[in-house]
């Protein structure tokens, strides 16, 4: 029985050649278009109908696998979050629409993904994955690849997961929080920032009203 390389292999065991990447941060995300699985149904999609939207964009390995169904699930079950604040999810794989359909129409029970809130993008062609760097040439498929692309198309953050291990919707929802207040306010988020917490006057004097707070004497410990 044909196992897929998520379940039996990650980095350590072997070595693997991802395709040159175009994705930059900073620069205008690689424009796709293609099929995908909307509410059921076939429909064209490309990046440019998310022009004035956040877009997390995210790449799994294959249908009908492990840790996939989680992460896919997790981030529709949550769909509402992102919408609340401007943005769509869209994930994609090298499987076909027709896959896609089958994989949907499976019970969760059984591995399957049942309603889906967030499209499921086809790249049979394997384009799009090259196009990001996060395909696998002697896998055949791509690994846990995530982008989140602003209002004006512009990449502002990759991750990029090994197989075995599935990605964080709580992390990802933070990020684009964090962005999107940068973007409104100017000021700059620290570490573990969250909606609420205080932020950073990018200017060499102005910074000090939030460094002001920190104690030396915890640093030696």
């Amino acid at each position: 029985m044909f196992i897929p390389r998520e379940g039996r292999l990650h980095s350590g065991e072997s070595s693997h050649r991802l395709h040159w990447s175009k994705a930059q941060i900073m620069k205008p995300a690689p424009y796709w278009e293609g099929t995908a699985v909307v509410s059921g149904d076939l429909k064209e999609m490309n990046l440019t109908q998310f022009r004035g939207k956040y877009l997390v964009f995210f790449f799994y390995p294959l249908d009908f696998t492990f840790v996939c169904p989680t992460e896919i699930i997790a981030f529709s079950d949550r769909i509402k979050e992102f919408k609340a604040i401007n943005t769509e999810v869209v994930a994609c794989s090298v499987d076909s629409p027709y896959t896609h359909l089958a994989w949907i129409k499976t019970s969760r029970k059984q591995g399957g993904l049942g309603h889906l809130n967030i499209p499921l993008l086809s790249d049979q062609t394997h384009q799009i994955s090259k196009d990001y760097g996060v395909y696998v040439e002697d896998l055949g498929h791509s690994l846990r690849g995530l982008f989140i692309i602003d209002k004006n198309g512009i990449l502002r953050q990759i991750t990029m997961n090994d197989l075995p291990v599935g990605r964080s919707v709580d992390e990802t929802l933070r990020l684009v929080q964090a962005f999107q207040y940068t973007d409104q306010h100017g000021e700059v988020c620290p570490a573990n920032w969250k909606p609420g917490s205080e932020t950073i006057i990018p200017d060499p004097k102005e910074k000090l009203i939030y460094f002001e707070k920190f104690d030396d004497a915890k640093s030696e410990l």
